[in-house]
């Protein structure tokens, strides 16, 4: 059954806890948010709906990995003040994440009011799920949202805890994540593709897996396409290979065939003579005549068209993971092209996986031109492996 979504609460006028996912790079500076501000983005709807409902909105998040203790250099008062410029509203950080200065800053916060907690991590009871904590932060409101796709497969405290003591419901963005990616999986349009790159198998094997029996077409780039082709019998030269992952991808292959899946790895690759982004040498090679010595980078420009012919004839495509090494602009061409055919194609369903996928989608301005870019990473491995996801599983069922 279908969980209990925002719509069907009735919070007017009410304090209601938002768990949001604010973990934005921040190590890459300030300035930096406003480029990568997807997740900020998406969770808008829930807390302008919050806003015209006249709710006090009380808004939680982590922030990198403090482990339990204060770290000035992840506070999350910077996130407010972007969040307040995209709200086009007001938003109060608050100086800490319970206690009773911020008891005193909720009680007096106005219908429409909009507050930040500090980062969630700062205290070593979120991430253990400790019962005291979230029952401090249920304290501060009548209902709880769960708006944080990326953090759904945590149980953490503000994801799974807080809602022992709350009524809750999953907010606009959680819903919309669960419908997109729960119909690419169970109803997808067909001719169904999965697009599968980054740098491990290891990471996407539960994926494929569980959308092996579905699939019309299997793409392969990226550093996974180096395992796959060894698992081939082909040289792959000084690339890294995931050896103990070599029978998974053997066994991916020969069930593609029994399913009469069509394969797609490259045919030619990009090889530089070192993993660096400026290397001495760099070559175009043929995939089963890789050099000694050569590391593949990117699917080549004639992959990367065949690969976008081959796109543009689906329905429905999941895609996880670049085609090539993205954050060194000399191979990054490979998922530009790839990237680009996908979200030109008229009559295309897009679900892009989270992490450095939709980094990847966002560096190239292609956001609004998907069907659903999820903000979760290992979250949406996860829910697309088949995985029950705690911060979804704790929630009501729906009415």
């Amino acid at each position: 059954m279908a969980k209990r979504s925002l719509s069907q609460l009735d919070v007017s006028g009410s304090r209601v806890l938002v768990r949001v996912d604010f973990n934005v790079p921040i190590e890459q500076g300030i300035e930096a948010i406003a480029g990568y501000d997807q997740r900020l983005r998406a969770t808008l709807p829930t807390i302008r709906h919050l806003i015209d409902q006249g709710c006090k909105t009380i808004l939680c998040s982590h922030l990198g990995r403090p482990r339990g203790k204060i770290d000035d250099s992840l506070r999350l008062a910077p996130i407010g003040d972007r969040l307040a410029f995209l709200l086009n509203h007001p938003v109060k950080s608050l100086p800490d994440v319970s206690g009773p200065e911020v008891e005193a800053a909720v009680a007096a916060m106005s219908p429409g009011d909009v507050a930040l907690l500090e980062n969630l991590r700062f205290d070593a009871g979120e991430e253990a799920n400790d019962p005291a904590f979230a029952q401090s932060l249920a304290a501060l409101a009548d209902y709880f949202v769960m708006d944080a796709f990326a953090v759904a497969h945590r149980a953490h405290a503000s994801t799974v805890g807080v809602t022992n003591y709350l009524p809750s419901a999953m907010g606009y963005l959680v819903e919309k994540e669960v419908s997109s990616m729960g119909r690419a999986l169970e109803s997808p349009e067909k001719p169904l593709a999965a697009l599968m790159g980054g740098a491990k198998v290891s990471d996407k094997i539960l994926l494929m897996e569980n959308i092996m029996d579905k699939l019309d077409h299997l793409f392969i780039g990226g550093g996974m396409c180096v395992t796959f082709l060894k698992a081939q019998g082909h040289g792959v030269g000084a690339s890294q290979v995931e050896e103990d992952r070599l029978e998974f991808a053997r066994e991916m292959l020969d069930a593609a065939d029994r399913r009469s899946i069509h394969v797609h790895l490259p045919g030619e690759v990009v090889v530089a003579s070192e993993f660096a982004p400026d290397p001495a040498e760099v070559q175009v090679a043929a995939s089963d005549h890789v050099p000694e010595g050569g590391i593949i980078m990117d699917i080549a420009p004639s992959a990367a068209q065949e690969f976008a012919r081959a796109l543009k004839a689906c329905r429905t495509v999941i895609w996880n993971g670049p085609m090539g090494v993205f954050e060194m602009p000399r191979f990054s061409e490979g998922t530009r092209v790839v990237a680009q055919a996908i979200a030109g194609a008229p009559g295309i369903t897009s679900v892009v996986g989270g992490g450095s996928t939709a980094e990847t989608v966002e560096a190239l301005g292609l956001m609004d031109s998907m069907t659903h870019v999820s903000t979760g990473g290992g979250a949406s491995l996860e829910f697309l492996g088949g995985i029950e996801l705690p911060g979804i599983a704790s929630l009501p069922d729906g009415d």
